[in-house]
Parts: C-alpha cells; sequence; structure tokens
C-alpha cells in the first residue's frame, strides 16, 4: 500500500481544519447568538443570518423529514467521505487535493450535525443576492471543493517538451 502524500496530508489537514471551522460557526450561531429559528439578523450589507435546521442535503434540497432518510443521508455522506479519504491519499495534483480536502470536511461537519441534531444548521443569508438558499460553512466547502475538482478534470495533462 502507498504511503500517503504530501498533497493527501495537506487534504486532510483542510478538511479537518473545514471540520473545526464549521462546527465552531454552528456553536456560536446556536450557543453564543442563540439565535432563534427563522430569524434574521442582518450583519453588513447582504449579508445575513438566519437560522434555520436543514433537514435535506445542501441547500435543502431533498428533504429528509423520516428518521430512516436522515440516516441514510448521513451513511451516505460518510460513505463519500471514506472514499474520498482514501482518494486523496494519493493524489498528486494540487486543485485535486485541495477540492478532496473540501468536499470531505464539508460532509464531515454536516454529517455530523444529522447526528447531534437530526438536521444540518443552516444560517448564511444572502437572498437580497437572489441566491434563495441559507446555507453554512460545510456547504460553501463541498461547493468550493466541487468547483475545483471539475477544474481540475478540465486540466489536461501535456508533456514537457524533450
Amino acid at each position: 500500500m502507498k504511503s500517503v502524500t504530501k498533497l493527501g496530508w495537506i487534504a486532510y489537514g483542510l478538511a479537518i481544519g473545514v471540520i473545526i471551522l464549521d462546527q465552531a460557526s454552528k456553536y456560536w450561531v446556536l450557543n453564543v447568538l442563540r439565535l432563534p429559528d427563522l430569524t434574521t439578523l442582518p450583519v453588513v450589507g447582504p449579508l445575513h443570518l438566519t437560522m434555520v435546521w436543514n433537514r435535506g442535503v445542501s441547500f435543502g434540497l431533498l428533504r429528509a423529514d423520516q428518521d430512516l432518510i436522515r440516516w441514510a443521508l448521513t451513511a451516505f455522506s460518510l460513505g463519500v467521505a471514506t472514499w474520498l479519504v482514501t482518494w486523496a491519499r494519493t493524489t498528486d495534483r494540487p486543485m485535486m487535493g485541495y477540492g478532496l480536502g473540501l468536499v470531505i470536511g464539508g460532509a464531515v461537519g454536516n454529517a455530523i450535525d444529522r447526528i447531534r441534531f437530526g438536521a444540518v444548521v443552516d444560517f448564511f443569508d444572502i437572498s437580497r443576492l437572489y441566491f434563495p438558499w441559507v446555507f453554512n460553512v460545510a456547504d460553501s466547502a463541498i461547493t468550493l471543493g466541487v468547483v475545483l475538482l471539475l477544474l481540475d478534470l478540465t486540466r489536461s495533462e501535456t508533456a514537457s517538451p524533450a
């Protein structure tokens, strides 16, 4: 079995950082601000904090009001994260490593919420910019990570001239 590459370790570190930032921000919203459900607090410009319990996947898609679906989503998220951890282990492409780390961290961050609360804590609200969903750090990390992975896939591998 190959050892973990330097970019693999960077991906793991990035994933841990995302999990910590995600859970700390949710702790802050729930325990420091104590933002009640569906209450909106203006922050700056179009950014507001609106407390929403998301029972679906990212951005509230595919609602999961039944406990069986909640656990299925949790298992799926952790399964994907495990698969990506294995993939990240041998990556040698920076954009791929960063993308994998972001998606792993976001998937685990939201899975932690589903296990602890039965739903994901969402609170970033930029609906004044016509973006209809309320989201969190984990959702942002997953989105950015997928974009990086797609960009990496479109990158052509060209051989250096001899």
